[in-house]
């Protein structure tokens, strides 16, 4: 059996909500890598915890991306 998590249907379902809800997951992910850092870190883990910081990373520059192309789009589709 597979087993499927969905979310419910967004009342809200267009490009730049899409985009809303990748960039807040993008951030949120970022601000979560802190602690499972400090967690690998307490645990003596170096590998595991230099992994978070790549993911860390990779998390921001995606919201930091993100973040420029929803402002660019908010401006173009208000004047």
């Amino acid at each position: 059996m597979i087993w499927r998590w969905s979310m419910p249907e967004s009342p809200v379902k267009d490009k730049n909500y899409n985009l809303v809800t990748v960039l807040q997951m993008s951030l949120e992910n970022s601000w979560r890598m802190d602690n499972y850092i400090e967690d690998a870190e307490r645990e003596g883990d170096a590998e595991l915890a230099e992994w978070f910081r790549k993911v860390r990373e990779n998390s921001k520059t995606a919201g930091e991306q993100g973040k420029r192309m929803l402002t660019a789009r908010l401006q173009r589709e208000n004047g």
